[in-house]
Formats: C-alpha cells, structure tokens, sequence
C-alpha cells in the first residue's frame, strides 16, 4: 500500500470547512486539483452511500469516478472506498486549532506500484483539493 498525506489549517471551524464537504452542491465546486470542474450523477452523503460523479479536465477528457461514503463522523472524519480504478482509500479527518480547523488528508492507494506511478499526479492534486476546499470554506459564491 502507498499512501500520501498533506495537511492544511483554514480559519474557520471545524462546523464551517465539515459544511463545504457534506454539501454535494459546494463538494462539486472544489473537488479535484486546479481547473477540474465536476457532474455528480450521484452523491448520497451517508454512511455506505454511493458517489459517482465526472470530473472534467482542463484537457477536454472526462473522468468517470466511482466511490462510497465507507465513514462520516460529523463534523471530524470522513473515509472514501474508491472503488473504480485506481482503487484507495481517502480519510479526511478535521481538528479544531487555536485559529481554526486543520484538516488532514490520507490517500492510501490499495496497489503499491500504482500509487508509487501517481504520485507526480497525486500530490500536487491533493495540495490543489485544499487549495479549493479553503477558498470554498473562506470565500463561497453569494447564492449559497
């Protein structure tokens, strides 16, 4: 198993940045790295619900993901089963700081060689994840 982790704090509460990811409208607007916009064709935010979506590349090309909700404890912790290839695991887990909510991110990729072949994509798209999870955590769009 390979696994990635990066972190971030945002100065907001825990509350606030567990909102911007239990919402499936302001999931859809900051999930993927830069320029990915994204469908979600289904995102049923419960434990053992089901989340199929499209991410759409800046490159024009579609990516048809599948996954399900294995872990949700509001407001702390959230665990993805990535169940379309590539296979892994993501545990989002959230903590309450002196100025704010750090938030932690673990990606760990079910097949060594595959994550180790991913990681000039996955890094950089995590540290991108919660560049835009921040920005919609400090800054959503007026009609929310």
């Amino acid at each position: 198993m390979t696994t990635y982790n990066t972190s971030r704090e945002i100065p907001a509460s825990v509350e606030d940045v567990f909102a911007a990811i239990a919402d499936p409208v302001r999931l859809a607007r900051w999930w993927g790295p830069a320029g990915f916009t994204n469908t979600f064709e289904v995102c049923e935010f419960e434990p053992g619900g089901r989340w199929s979506l499209k991410m759409h590349g800046p490159n024009g090309h579609d990516y048809p993901n599948e996954s399900v909700f294995e872990r949700i404890e509001p407001p702390t912790r959230l665990v993805v089963r990535h169940v379309s290839v590539p296979q892994y695991r993501l545990t989002i887990s959230l903590e309450a700081t002196p100025v704010g909510t750090r938030v932690s991110w673990s990606q760990a990729f079910d097949n060594q060689e595959t994550g180790r072949r991913l990681e000039s994509i996955v890094v950089p798209g995590n540290e991108q994840n919660l560049d835009r999870l921040s920005a919609e955590v400090l800054h959503p769009p007026a009609d929310d």
